[in-house]
């Protein structure tokens, strides 16, 4: 007989300070059907952001290019039409002649590749995009923003914490009714996050009396930051026109990308590209699945890869939809009929498969947890563990949800909160031990795996801490910057043979240290071959792949 202990969306549970391994209020026992499917972490996408960003690499390797140099053959003009032509005849913006929109014209021209890869990712998401914004009746070149907030890659991720193809920081998404917690992050959901910065957008529109080149500065800055600018030259008795104002490096360059893109995409063939058209009809249907439901079983119904559901479903952390909702997936349209009738016939029990994680020679609890986005302490109670031994071979349950089984209360589902940008910004080096500070809840604060918090402070997982101690902050200082004159772009690097950590770093002009704290590792640690580093480049086209 198989039983299981429900802890999925532990993350925020407290840990217990005190290593009480009794502690068994936040979770119930219940038998599991032994016919669920179970599965390890190998099958499943415990690091979220990380696999999709590599199912949208793939993608990217696929189908017939849609940005091209002229003189080379493109696809016919489909039966509903072109997309780009439907954005043309939307524009609303003027043409603006300035020496920095040719400087990013020249950029954009200079590299069709990089245009060919990002609106192969915009395929899947500007027919709704343009919709949303006819619908509003809002200037059709803000369907090319997610050009310059994010390449259209979905997870993109900056170094300011900002999130998705519309670069939402947690604040600004939560000001703007995106959640974020353990299962799901409404910042990088298609749907709600366009919804969010279209409602943000038109808000900055109203906020500077109707003049859109200033509303785009501040979806960049800050309304605030505008705002202070636009009153220092009204003072002076200078223009306040956007090209007048003094605002930070990244927002001078931010709307001559976008006029440059309204340009290029306006007229191609002036600046010697040609792009193949895009049909304008519907990509996706949004399906409302009516619970929890595993990724791995939608993409089973709907006959689809497991990178096609990732592109289009980007928001769930853990390849498992959040069992308080929302409860929508997005399928391609013509997968729509077959979706629906499998979700209709589908069991309860095989909505969600139950997930082990198999130990490997050097895994830890610490390390387990802060894989999964667990606490210690819920996997301790989740397996009957007791003290903090584990060996190769242990199968540890991490999450078993199958829908009709009661699951941990709404108060234990409380979301886990990122932290704000001030307390980023504070983070430099070090934290001064507060009253209720775990190791855990440090951890999660400043963004870095608890093992390593533990290992730098020479702790172990389950020390109690005292008020007013110091704790060193790993990988932190460099990372947590968010000076916009300072911008990088999240980049993965395949490890190739002969690298080594100081060749890559320094060929990247990284430092080391940052490279070993991004990637939770030490001047030890061996890299091979295939291995995938993360690395935050100041990069002027900030979140491209």
């Amino acid at each position: 007989m198989t039983f299981a202990v429900l802890t999925a969306g532990c993350s925020h549970l407290a840990s217990n300070a005190e290593g009480d391994e009794d502690d068994e209020d936040s979770v119930e026992f219940v038998e599991l059907d032994p016919t669920i499917t179970k599965l390890d972490e190998a099958a499943i996408g415990v690091s979220g952001p990380e696999q999709i960003e590599e199912a949208i690499e793939a993608l990217d390797q696929t189908g017939p290019r849609l940005v091209r140099e002229l003189g080379q053959d493109g696809a016919p003009v489909p039966e509903g039409g072109d997309l780009f032509e439907r954005i043309r005849k939307g524009y609303t913006l003027s043409d603006v002649d300035h020496p920095s929109v040719d400087v990013e014209l020249r950029w954009f021209v200079n590299h069709p590749d990089y245009l060919d890869r990002t609106f192969k990712r915009g395929e899947r998401y500007l027919h709704y995009i343009v919709g949303e914004l006819e619908a509003r009746n809002m200037p059709l070149e803000l369907a090319l923003l997610p050009v310059v907030e994010s390449a259209f890659n979905p997870v993109a991720f900056s170094r300011a914490r900002a999130s998705g193809l519309w670069q939402f920081i947690a604040e600004t998404g939560r000001r703007y009714g995106l959640k974020q917690n353990w299962y799901y992050d409404g910042r990088r959901d298609v749907v709600a996050s366009t919804n969010a910065a279209l409602d943000y957008l038109q808000f900055l529109h109203d906020e500077f009396d109707g003049d859109w080149l200033l509303a785009v500065a501040a979806y960049n800055c800050g309304e605030a930051r505008v705002a202070r600018e636009l009153e220092k030259n009204q003072n002076a008795g200078l223009p306040t026109d956007y090209f007048s104002l003094k605002l930070p490096r990244e927002t001078k360059a931010y709307v001559p990308k976008l006029l440059a893109m309204r340009r290029i995409v306006g007229d191609p063939t002036a600046q010697g590209l040609a792009f193949s058209p895009i049909p304008n009809s519907p990509y996706f249907v949004k399906v409302d699945v009516g619970g929890q439901l595993d990724l791995h079983v939608a993409a089973e119904l709907a006959d689809l890869s497991k990178e096609e559901i990732l592109a289009l479903n980007p928001a769930f952390n853990h390849w498992i939809t959040d069992p308080d909702g929302p409860h929508q997936i997005l399928v391609p349209i013509d997968r729509h009929e077959r979706f629906k009738t499998g979700i209709a016939a589908l069991p309860p029990m095989e909505r969600v498969r139950v997930v082990y994680h198999r130990v490997r020679r050097g895994d830890t609890l610490g390390g387990i947890a802060d894989k999964y986005g667990l606490s210690v302490a819920a996997i301790k109670s989740a397996n009957k563990i007791r003290g903090t031994m584990i060996h190769p071979g242990q199968e540890l349950l991490i999450a078993a949800a199958p829908t009709g089984v009661k699951l941990p209360s709404a108060a234990q589902l409380a979301s886990y909160e990122e932290p704000t940008p001030a307390r980023s910004r504070a983070a430099a080096d070090k934290h001064v031990v507060r009253s209720g500070d775990t190791l855990w809840s440090i951890a999660k604060t400043y963004g870095v795996p608890m093992e390593r918090l533990a290992n730098t402070n020479n702790l172990d997982s389950d020390d109690t801490l005292s008020v007013g101690q110091k704790l060193s902050i790993p990988g932190t200082a460099r990372l947590a910057a968010t000076d916009s004159s300072n911008v990088a772009r999240s980049t993965t690097y395949v490890v190739r043979r002969g690298d080594s950590l100081s060749t890559i770093a320094t060929k990247f002009r990284v430092r080391l240290t940052d490279l070993l704290g991004w990637n939770n590792l030490t001047k030890r640690s061996v890299i091979k071959p295939g291995q995938r580093l993360v690395m935050y480049i100041e990069d002027r086209r900030r979140a491209g792949i």
